[in-house]
């Protein structure tokens, strides 16, 4: 019997953890700062739709298929990770700090499981759909363009 009393006294001996004595206002700061992190997101995603479009255009895309569905595969996935963002921006404003702990580490859990979606299943498929969106341009590059920029073009989208 003396282990159990060893076990006992041990555990009876260990020391509570501290708990800090702003851990709320950390929370806080941490939510402002994923909040400021997705809007910074979301105006670089808007910039390169927006320089799509304009290109869309500017190229008279709307007359060769090709260059169509190329450019318009591209702006609908761009839009739609947009929209994504702006749904986790949504969910995240309506996250209330002063409710109880168990709603809240409830709340909070759901809001980061709909975030490992948005990058490990929802990201991928936009990248991969993006990615073939510009491939769908690259013989348009190639035919249109002088040798030079066309590779430089075909360097630079792998990084």
């Amino acid at each position: 019997m003396s282990d159990f009393e060893t076990l006992k006294s041990s555990w009876n001996d260990q020391s509570a953890p501290n708990t800090p004595e702003n851990g709320s206002q950390q929370i806080v700061k941490k939510a402002e700062y994923i909040k400021n992190k997705q809007k910074l997101t979301n105006l670089i995603l808007s910039i390169t739709l927006i320089v799509l479009v304009v290109f869309f255009f500017y190229i008279t895309a709307y007359n060769n298929a090709r260059a169509a569905l190329g450019l318009g595969i591209m702006i609908s996935v761009l839009a739609i990770r947009i929209v994504l963002e702006l749904v986790s921006i949504k969910n995240l404003k309506s996250l209330k700090f002063d409710i109880d702990a168990i709603t809240f580490k409830s709340r909070i859990r759901n809001y980061y499981k709909n975030r490992v979606w948005t990058h490990y299943v929802g990201t991928p498929l936009i990248i991969f759909a993006y990615c073939f969106g510009f491939v769908l341009l690259l013989p348009l590059f190639e035919k249109n363009l002088s040798n030079g920029f066309y590779l430089y073009i075909k360097i630079s989208a792998v990084f």
